[in-house]
């Protein structure tokens, strides 16, 4: 398996653990550049949200490339460790929350709380989670600022809607067989 590290920002090269297990399947460094070239590739602080977060790559590369807090969720022990880790090998523990939880629970929670994210992960293991059932909850709970963007990670055989009312897909990337990313906004009617 390739070194996962972080590919741009303040800590640049800088490696990251990945999740000792096969339940995750991180990011690899080729999607995630050109990831972060279209919706990036820097930022002027603002707030992430990494559902699904495995190891925490991408809330780590969005940190690293200047967003001034990222949350990160996952529901697995060992990838809480890593995430835990990896923001410790950093020292960015402070910018950052960890929350072991499913992401349903976590969206409610953020909802609660009255936060709003510029950039919202999505990265689920495919084919195990319903993209359009969390699309729906992330609008319900207006968890995505009016200029943000949510990224969803999935399967390159998966087509996911252009519009999901309120949100609208603007760019779709295929990297191979097996990955595809496709980027949400709000839309304009909102």
């Amino acid at each position: 398996m390739d070194i996962m590290r972080v590919i741009s920002g303040k800590y640049k090269g800088h490696p990251l653990k990945p999740v000792p297990n096969q339940l995750t399947r991180p990011t690899t460094d080729k999607v995630k550049e050109a990831l972060f070239q279209i919706i990036g590739p820097y930022f002027e602080q603002g707030y992430c949200l990494d559902l699904f977060a495995g190891s925490g790559g991408l809330g780590i590369e969005a940190l690293s490339r200047g967003m001034e807090k990222a949350i990160f969720v996952d529901k697995h022990p060992k990838a809480i460790q890593t995430i835990h880790m990896n923001l410790g090998k950093l020292g960015i523990e402070e910018m950052a929350e960890v929350y072991r939880t499913d992401a349903l629970r976590a969206i409610k929670a953020a909802a609660k709380r009255h936060l709003q994210f510029d950039l919202i992960f999505l990265d689920p293991p495919y084919t195990k989670v319903s993209y359009e059932k969390v699309l729906d909850l992330i609008a319900e709970h207006r968890l995505l600022k009016d200029n943000g963007t949510i990224v969803c990670e999935h399967d390159a055989s998966h087509v996911l809607p252009e519009e999901h009312y309120p949100f609208v897909q603007f760019k779709k990337e295929w990297y191979g067989s097996t990955t595809a990313i496709s980027l949400f906004k709000m839309g304009k009617e909102v």
